[in-house]
This record gives structure tokens, C-alpha cells and sequence, in this order.
């Protein structure tokens, strides 16, 4: 069942607080009343606050990408940055870590490349012509309505494990420099990218869970929220409609400096009924705390003595 529009809560919640005057507005995005203008950008603020507060089922979105990895050949010198007589440079840029013969472990090219070459951040340890360097992508940019990681829910979908991480400022500088090749995928957020170690090399899929920092939708949009802020009458919200009239009588009341005990009450109790509905919880066991450990000394039968 779909929430009611904003100028539906705006009208039913003033009505019910007795506001004579103003109402059932006709409008409330187009509304010149002071009362109104400020109730709803309170409103728009809290709103955005309450999405912070609870990992709402509506605003959780599953993101999944595939790192790409190119091959090309090209030229090394010691003591250079530059990679020479590149055979492309087709779909590269400074997102891509680049492998090969002479080059140091945690390159990435340093610049866009132009023509045939490949500016890096390091140094060439060698010389060398027509060598295959590898140029894995490692970097990748968050999803255009992301606010906050969920936390285990990145995997490595084509290896069927979970990815480890996110990584502290030690353990980075530790996968960077010291001998860090692995099978499972390292990870870790870091100036505003999602980055991943070692580069691959190879086309896998991977996957996270995050919060949308979008909590509002238009009318005949799909449920998946896509604003921050109510723009039209007939915009929608994913929170239930108890609470956004709870938070309209609350913001109204502040605003006009009256007693806010009873609407703050009501409004807490809502919000908690709301993040309990939102989308159920697991059971609880009263019993023994089940492991996660598909085999080890607990559940693999003795035999074996003497042989």
C-alpha cells in the first residue's frame, strides 16, 4: 500500500491539530504561509536525519559491478613513469593498476593517457620493448545516491566468498608494500572510492549492499526512493504515514515554541514501531550460539590413530 503524498499528510495532520486558518492548504511545495514554508523544510531536514538513523529496507540497495582488466604491449625504461609505444590505450585511466615486467607492485597510471603512452605514479625498475602489461581496474566510484556502506555484505560473487575488509590505514600500507598476493580480494573506501587489492587481472563479479541517501519518491515512480527533498504536493516518502504526521505535529509545535513533551512522545513511539516493522528481525535463540564453521575439530569424527 502506498504512503500518502506529502499534501495529504500536510492537510490530515493540521486539520487534526486544529489549525483553522490554513488547514487543508491546497498546496504545500507552492504555499506562501510563512507557518507552512518553514514546517516543511523542517520536515525535509528530519527527514534526511530519520534516513541516518535505521537501515530502512526501502533505501538498501544491492550494487554489483565487474572489475575490467585490459592487456596491451608496450615499452619500458628504468628510471621512467612512462610506458612507450603502447599498442592502445583503449578505455584506460587513472582508476587502473598497471602489472608487468619491471614495474613496481602498487602502480597506477598517473594521468589519461595520450597517443601511445602511459604516464604511472612509479618508476620503470628495468628497460624492456614490446612487454604485456596488464591494467586491471582497482578503483571504482560509488553509486551516484550513496550515504553508508552496509557492513559484510561485500563478496566476490564469482569466487562465492566474502571480500575482507574494510582494511585499516596499517593493513594498506602493509597489502602495498610488503608481500601481499592472495586469492581472497582485499577492500577498503578511500577518497571516495570503493578499492580493491590485488588487481585482478581477470573479469569477476562483486557485489555490496548500501543505504540510498534518498528516502522520497515521485508519484508513479517505482518504490525505490530518488530525492532528498519533497519538490512536489504529490511526492511520497518511505517512511509510514504515523510517523511523518508525528514529525509534522512535532516540527509545527517547535517551530511555534509550544510544550513538545506529548508530541515528542508520540512521535519516539512511532519511530520505534516504524524501524521494528520495517522489515521484520531474525530469531532469537534462548539456546547454544551456533557456529559458522562448516568443518573443523568439532564435527569431523576421530579415526585415523596409528596409521
Amino acid at each position: 500500500m502506498a504512503n500518502s503524498t506529502l499534501l495529504s499528510l500536510f492537510q490530515t495532520t493540521m486539520q487534526g491539530m486544529g489549525v483553522v486558518a490554513y488547514g487543508s492548504p491546497a498546496t504545500v511545495i507552492a504555499n506562501t504561509n510563512q507557518d507552512v514554508v518553514q514546517t516543511l523544510a523542517l520536515v525535509n531536514i528530519a527527514g534526511n536525519e530519520l534516513n541516518r538513523q535505521h537501515e530502512w529496507q526501502q533505501a538498501t540497495t544491492q550494487y554489483i559491478f565487474s572489475p575490467t582488466y585490459y592487456s596491451y604491449t608496450g615499452d619500458t625504461t628504468i628510471s621512467s613513469a612512462t610506458l612507450t609505444n603502447m599498442s592502445s590505450i583503449t578505455s584506460l585511466d587513472t582508476t587502473f593498476m598497471v602489472t608487468g615486467t619491471y614495474i613496481p607492485q602498487d602502480t597506477f597510471i598517473n594521468a589519461a593517457p595520450v597517443g601511445t603512452s602511459v604516464v604511472m605514479n612509479r618508476v620503470a625498475t628495468g628497460t624492456a620493448a614490446t612487454t604485456t602489461f596488464t591494467f586491471s581496474k582497482v578503483l571504482f566510484a560509488l553509486p551516484s545516491d550513496f550515504d553508508r556502506m552496509l557492513d559484510s555484505t561485500q563478496w566476490d560473487n564469482t569466487r562465492r566468498w566474502s571480500m575482507s575488509g574494510p582494511k585499516t590505514a596499517q593493513e594498506r600500507e602493509f597489502l602495498r608494500s610488503g608481500f601481499s598476493s592472495a586469492p581472497r580480494i582485499r577492500f577498503w573506501q578511500m577518497g571516495g572510492y570503493f578499492q580493491i587489492w590485488p588487481p585482478l587481472g581477470a573479469n569477476e563479479v562483486l557485489s555490496y549492499e548500501y543505504v540510498s541517501k534518498y528516502w522520497i519518491m515521485a508519484t508513479g515512480a517505482s518504490p525505490t526512493p530518488t530525492k532528498q527533498l519533497f519538490t512536489v504536493d504529490t511526492d511520497t516518502c518511505i517512511y509510514p504515514d504515523a510517523l511523518m504526521r508525528s514529525l509534522i505535529k512535532l516540527k509545527y509545535w517547535e517551530a511555534k515554541g509550544f510544550d513538545t513533551t506529548a508530541a515528542m512522545r508520540d512521535y519516539a513511539m512511532q519511530l520505534d514501531l516504524a524501524k521494528a516493522h520495517d522489515a521484520g528481525s531474525k530469531d532469537l535463540s534462548m539456546g547454544a550460539r551456533q557456529g559458522s564453521t562448516l568443518m573443523g575439530w568439532g564435527n569431523i569424527p576421530d579415526s585415523g590413530y596409528g596409521t
